[in-house]
């Protein structure tokens, strides 16, 4: 049976650190009715690169990729919803909504947001450089779900794809590459700037 938290818990924040990946979701907002666009499910990986700030606060490492939806929809109206999903042994599906805000390096509070993602960062293989953003999330709601439905799968490896595409990249490159695809989302919404 579903269960709603007033915020997360132990229990809760060891379930989401047991898993090896996660869910993003986003919607823009196109006219007075709060309707329009195209809906985004964003899938997540890589350990480390999310962090439970306190009870009521999250945050993920956002890294260069091929669109920037999220962070268009999150600074047009900033709803978002995070989705852990169990695919081991226990039959569990846990989403947070809440209202998300973007930190981009060039912000004063860059430094603060990073810390939490000392993993990620210099000596890991990982290119500091494709860090494009820490997506902080303000909690308004916390629910599991059964999961009953979802199939149970093994974790074979971490796909490094991503971290070798970046390592091949100059801070100059990547920051090329994000003007050229990220800057504007499939809906025309500004994203990175």
């Amino acid at each position: 049976m579903a269960q709603v938290f007033t915020e997360l818990d132990k229990r809760l924040i060891e379930f989401m650190a047991r898993q090896p990946m996660f869910f993003v979701a986003t919607a823009p907002c196109l006219d007075a009715s709060g309707a329009g666009g195209h809906v985004n499910v964003s899938p997540k990986g890589y350990r480390d690169t999310f962090a439970v700030l306190d009870s009521l606060t999250v945050a993920y490492l956002d890294l260069t990729g091929s669109g920037a939806e999220t962070i268009a929809h999150l600074r047009q109206n900033g709803r978002i919803t995070i989705m852990f999903c169990s695919f081991d042994r226990e039959p569990k599906i846990l989403r947070i909504q809440g209202t998300g805000r973007v930190v981009v390096p060039e912000d004063a509070t860059w430094e603060e947001f990073a810390a939490h993602f000392p993993k990620a960062g210099l000596g890991t293989g990982m290119n500091p450089a494709s860090h494009r953003a820490v997506i902080v999330v303000s909690i308004d709601r916390v629910a599991d779900s059964c999961g009953y439905a979802v199939p149970r799968m093994d974790l074979v490896e971490e796909r490094d794809l991503l971290t070798q595409w970046a390592e091949r990249k100059s801070p100059e490159d990547l920051a090329a590459y994000r003007v050229k695809h990220n800057s504007l989302s499939i809906d025309g919404l500004p994203a990175i700037e």
